[in-house]
């Protein structure tokens, strides 16, 4: 696994195939780095809720069960508006650009220096041969609400290549291509009912 640097994030840029990098759109020159690129904040928002339910439950036969979407609320700022994070709170969202991984890099995503030092913190793995906007999940750990403009570059990614070609279309994905953030899909997990009958064998 090696990472890319600026020379090789251009060259993939212009190649044709499935190692080639897509990112569209980039809207500066500048915005790749010597081994990062810095990436914009999107326009779509999930923002947390506190309900009167007493946890999310992950679990369909729950009986306290209901869609993960309703503990979220969706909101949309256009390029140049603020949103706000407040201390505590988590709101899922993308990135502007839509991004075309090659099958064999894959991603990591952070937030940037400059809004890690405010409380914001990210990091997620993005597969090799991932299509659409990187899915961002946004938390303020800070004491104090923290002012985040559409369109600006919050977050930076790494890329890496690793010695093979992934086929990640070919498997049945959850979040492939979004393009706007999407609510966890965690209760499709298929061997969550399993752990459920194993637990309530044990019960005498």
């Amino acid at each position: 696994m090696a990472l890319l640097h600026k020379t090789e994030i251009r060259a993939r840029m212009a190649q044709k195939g499935d190692t080639a990098l897509f990112i569209d759109p980039l809207l500066e020159d500048s915005q790749i780095g010597e081994v990062t690129i810095d990436m914009r904040l999107g326009c779509d928002f999930y923002v947390s809720i506190l309900t009167r339910r007493p946890y999310i439950s992950t679990v369909k036969s729950d009986p306290s069960f209901r869609g993960i979407s309703s503990y979220f609320q969706t909101t949309r700022r256009e390029f140049g508006d603020s949103f706000i994070l407040y201390p505590g709170q988590l709101a899922l969202t993308t990135t502007l650009e839509y991004v075309g991984l090659p099958a064999d890099v894959h991603a990591d995503v952070l937030t940037r220096s400059s809004y890690t030092r405010l409380g914001i913190h990210l990091n997620t793995m993005i597969q090799p041969g991932y299509r659409g906007c990187f899915p961002i999940e946004l938390f303020n750990e800070s004491n104090n609400p923290v002012e985040l403009v559409v369109g600006s570059r919050v977050f930076q990614a790494r890329l890496f290549s690793v010695p093979f070609k992934s086929d990640y279309r070919a498997a049945s994905r959850k979040y492939l291509g979004n393009v706007r953030p999407m609510p966890s899909r965690a209760a499709d997990d298929p061997d969550l009912e399993r752990l459920v009958s194993i637990r309530e064998k044990r019960v005498p």
